[in-house]
C-alpha cells in the first residue's frame, strides 16, 4: 500500500475547486465520460497501429448508479493505467499557488479547469470520496486502486480487475444529492454526450411492467445518434440533413437550407449550420448553435465564435481547437477562434451567393426569412456588406425583387432629383400608405417595401455606403417635393391668403397624443387630394431607432411632427376660400387694416431702436415697443377668433381634416365618433 500526498503546493486545492467551480458542476460527468473515451480512442489506436495486439471487444463506456450506495461510477475498457502512470496523470497537479490561483480566476469558473488540466478533480466539486480502480492494457500490468476523501492525501492499493480499462467510483456528496436522480443524469449524458464517438450506456432500457418501470435486458445507449457533420458531404442528401435537424430540434420546421461546413487547414472545424425559417421576428431564438470539441458538447453560448449576426442560425460546430472549457475573454482574444469566426462568414457568404446564382427563384421565394440574417450582418460585421451587395435584395411593393446595384439602374432616370440625388422610395405598409404609393406611380416611380425589423438601420447604412443616395419614405412629403426636380409650376396662393386658410384649418384639428401638427398651404394640382397629412423623415426614423436603440428613447419620447398640407388647387380647398372671402371680407377689412399700420409701426421702431443699446433705451421707448406689440397680438387674435367662428361652421373643413387623419390611421375615439356622425349628416 501507497500513501502520499497530492503534488500541490497549498493544502486547500479541493475546497477551492469546490467553490468556483460550483456554478458549473454538472460537467463533472462530462469530464469523467470524456476522460473514458479518450482512453479508449487512444487503445483503438494503438490497436490500428499493431502496438496493441489484443482483442478489442466491447468497448462501451458505461454510467452506473447506485442510489443505495450513493455512487455513480463511469467504466470503460480503454487504455487502463499502471501506478507509475497513476502517480504521473494523477497525483501531480501543477499549480503555482492559491493566492495566485483565486485571484487570477475568481471571476471565471471554466477556466481553472481547462488551464489547468484539472478535468479529473471536477469530480470533487460533487464527490466526498473518489476512487480508480484501473487496469493497464500492458502485459504484465496489475490493477490498482487509487482513493481520495477530498484532502490532498491519497492511497494506492493492489486491487482486483480481471480486464483493462477504469473505473471511476464518485462518491456523492450530501449537497450534491440531485445528481444520485436517473433523470438528472440521463439529461446530462443527453445534453453532454450524444455524439460521441464510442457506446456511452446508461444502465439498461426500461418498460412499465407490473405497475412499475423495470429494467430490460438491453442497454440504455445514450449516444445513438450518429454526428451527421463528422460524415463528407457528398455522401450526404437532403433528408439526411433535415433528419438530423429534427433530431437536433424536434419542435422546429424543417429549415429553408444549410452550410456544412469542413475545413483541417489552417485550422480544424466541422459543423452544419441551418438556416431556420422564421414566420416573425418574435421567432428569433439564440444560443441554438451548439459547440462541441471532438463531439463533447461545450456550450450554446458561442459568441465570439461564430459572428454575432450568424448567432441566429442553428446547428452544430466542432472543433478540437477549441479547448473544452472555454471563457468568454479567451474567445474574444484568441487568434485561432477569430480566424475560425472569419471562415464562418466567408462560408455563409460563398453558400448564400451560390444559392442565389443556381436559383434565383427559390432564393427570392425565401427572402422574407433570410432578410434578417443578412441585414444583421451588414449591420454588425464590417466587411460583410461587400460580400452581401450581391445577393442582398430590395423587394418593391408589387413584390418583384432586385440586388442592390439591379434596383439602382432602375431607378436612376426618374428618381435622380435637381441635385443629382438618386431617391429610393419606400412604404412599410402597403394598406396603410396606399394612396401615397399610388401617386408615387403615377409619376413613374418604384416603391420598395421596407417593412422589417431592421430595415430602418439598414437603409442609413446604405445611405452611407451608396453614393448620392437617399431613402424617403412615399409619406414623408407631397407627391412633387418627394423628388424635388426643378423649379415648382404651381402658382403659390398669395401668403395672406394662405395664413387665412392655415389659420382656418388650424383652429379645427383635434389634439393627438405625442403629435403635433402643423398646417401647410401648397399647390399641388387639381387632381390630386384637397388634404395631405405627411411625417417628417428625419424625425420619423428617430422614433423607430428609438424603438430598437435603448440608447436613443430621448427621441422616442419626443412628439411625432407631421404636416397637414393643404392643397389650394382643389376644388374644396378654393370653395372653401372664396366663402371665408364672402362672409368674412367686411370683419376682416378694418382688423387686417390695422394690423397692418401696427405692423408698420413696429418695423419703424424696430429700425430705430437698432441704433441703441438696451441701456440707451428710454421707458418710454420701452412701452412704446411693447404696445405696439401687445396690439399687433389683440388684432392677431380678433382675426383668429374670427376665422374659428367661420370653421366651426363648416363642416367641410372638418370633414377633409378627419379623411387626412383617418387616411393615416390617427383618427381614434371622440374625433372618430364625431367623423362618422358627420358623414351622415353630410349625406343626408
Amino acid at each position: 500500500m501507497q500513501k502520499g500526498n497530492i503534488g500541490v503546493t497549498t493544502e486547500n486545492i479541493f475546497p477551492v475547486i469546490k467553490k468556483f467551480l460550483y456554478s458549473d458542476h454538472e460537467i463533472f460527468l462530462r469530464e469523467m465520460v470524456s476522460n473514458a473515451i479518450d482512453a479508449t480512442q487512444k487503445l483503438k489506436t494503438l490497436h490500428e497501429k499493431g502496438d496493441f495486439k489484443g482483442e478489442l471487444g466491447d468497448l462501451t463506456v458505461r454510467v452506473a448508479l447506485d442510489k443505495d450506495k450513493g455512487t455513480i461510477t463511469i467504466s470503460d475498457r480503454g487504455i487502463g493505467m499502471t501506478e507509475e502512470e497513476i502517480d504521473k496523470y494523477i497525483n501531480q497537479i501543477a499549480f503555482s499557488g492559491v493566492n495566485d490561483f483565486l485571484e487570477k480566476y475568481k471571476d471565471n469558473a471554466n477556466n481553472i479547469i481547462g488551464h489547468f488540466g484539472l478535468g479529473f478533480y471536477s469530480s470533487f466539486m460533487v464527490s466526498k470520496k473518489v476512487e480508480i480502480v484501473t487496469r493497464s492494457y500492458k502485459e504484465g500490468a496489475t490493477a490498482v486502486k487509487w482513493s481520495c476523501d477530498g484532502s490532498p492525501e491519497f492511497t494506492i492499493d493492489a486491487a482486483d480487475r480481471a480486464d483493462r480499462g477504469s473505473d471511476i467510483i464518485l462518491y456523492i456528496d450530501d449537497d450534491c444529492k440531485e445528481y444520485l436522480d436517473r433523470e438528472k443524469l440521463q439529461q446530462l449524458l443527453d445534453k453532454y454526450c450524444k455524439f460521441l464517438p464510442v457506446p456511452v450506456a446508461f444502465g439498461k432500457k426500461q418498460e412499465w411492467k407490473d405497475g412499475k418501470m423495470q429494467d430490460t435486458a438491453d442497454d440504455n445507449i445514450v449516444n445513438s445518434v450518429e454526428p451527421l457533420w463528422a460524415k463528407q458531404p457528398s455522401t450526404l442528401k437532403d433528408d439526411d440533413y433535415k433528419q438530423f435537424y429534427r433530431t437536433l430540434y424536434p419542435m422546429q420546421d424543417d429549415p429553408m437550407f444549410w452550410i456544412h461546413l469542413n475545413v483541417d487547414y489552417p485550422f480544424n472545424l466541422t459543423g452544419i449550420l441551418y438556416f431556420p425559417r422564421i414566420k416573425s421576428n418574435l421567432d428569433l431564438q439564440r444560443n441554438k448553435i451548439q459547440l462541441y470539441c471532438n463531439q463533447v458538447f461545450v456550450t450554446d453560448q458561442v459568441e465570439g465564435i461564430v459572428p454575432e449576426f450568424l448567432t441566429l442560425l442553428h446547428g452544430v460546430i466542432d472543433s478540437p481547437d477549441i479547448p473544452l472549457n472555454v471563457s468568454r475573454s479567451y474567445l474574444q482574444s484568441d487568434r485561432e477562434v477569430k480566424k475560425i469566426s472569419s471562415y464562418i462568414t466567408k462560408k455563409v457568404a460563398d453558400r448564400l451567393k451560390a444559392i442565389f446564382k443556381e436559383d434565383r427563384k427559390q432564393y427570392e421565394e425565401k427572402w422574407d426569412s433570410l432578410r434578417l440574417f443578412i441585414f444583421y450582418g451588414i449591420l454588425s460585421e464590417t466587411d460583410f456588406y461587400d460580400r452581401a451587395k450581391e445577393f442582398a435584395l430590395l423587394k418593391d411593393v408589387d413584390g418583384k425583387f432586385f440586388t442592390i446595384d439591379e434596383y439602382q439602374q432602375l431607378i436612376k432616370a426618374e428618381q435622380t432629383d435637381k441635385d443629382g440625388n438618386t431617391i429610393f422610395l419606400y412604404a412599410t405598409n402597403v394598406d396603410e400608405q396606399y394612396s401615397y404609393i399610388e401617386a408615387a406611380k403615377k409619376k413613374g416611380y418604384s416603391v420598395l417595401l421596407m417593412d422589417g425589423q431592421l430595415d430602418v438601420p439598414v437603409m442609413q447604412q446604405l445611405e452611407q455606403k451608396l453614393e448620392k443616395s437617399r431613402f424617403t419614405r412615399v409619406d414623408s412629403d407631397v407627391i412633387d417635393r418627394l423628388i424635388v426636380k426643378g423649379d415648382d409650376k404651381h402658382e403659390a396662393l398669395p401668403q395672406d391668403e394662405a395664413d387665412k386658410l392655415s389659420d382656418v384649418f388650424r383652429s379645427s384639428l383635434p389634439k393627438i397624443d405625442k403629435t403635433e401638427l402643423m398646417v401647410q398651404v401648397a399647390a399641388l394640382g387639381e387632381q390630386e387630394q384637397p388634404v395631405v397629412i405627411t411625417q417628417n423623415e428625419w424625425m420619423r426614423r428617430m422614433h423607430e431607432m428609438a424603438r430598437l436603440q435603448p440608447g436613443m428613447s430621448f427621441y422616442g419620447e419626443m412628439p411625432m411632427s407631421m404636416q397637414l398640407v393643404l392643397n389650394s388647387d382643389h376644388r374644396l380647398v378654393k370653395e372653401i376660400l372664396s366663402e371665408l372671402h364672402t362672409q368674412l371680407s367686411a370683419q376682416l377689412q378694418p382688423i387686417e387694416a390695422e394690423l397692418k399700420g401696427q405692423e408698420a409701426r413696429l418695423a419703424a421702431i424696430r429700425q430705430q431702436q437698432e441704433k441703441k443699446k438696451a441701456d440707451e433705451l428710454t421707458q418710454e421707448e420701452k412701452d412704446e415697443r411693447t404696445n405696439t406689440e401687445k396690439a399687433i397680438d389683440e388684432q392677431k387674435q380678433k382675426r383668429t377668433d374670427i376665422l374659428a367662428a367661420f370653421a366651426a361652421k363648416q363642416p367641410v373643413v372638418s370633414q377633409l381634416i378627419d379623411l387626412a387623419l383617418l387616411q393615416n390611421g390617427l383618427l381614434r375615439g371622440k374625433s372618430l365618433d364625431d367623423f362618422i356622425r358627420r358623414s351622415v349628416d353630410l349625406i343626408k
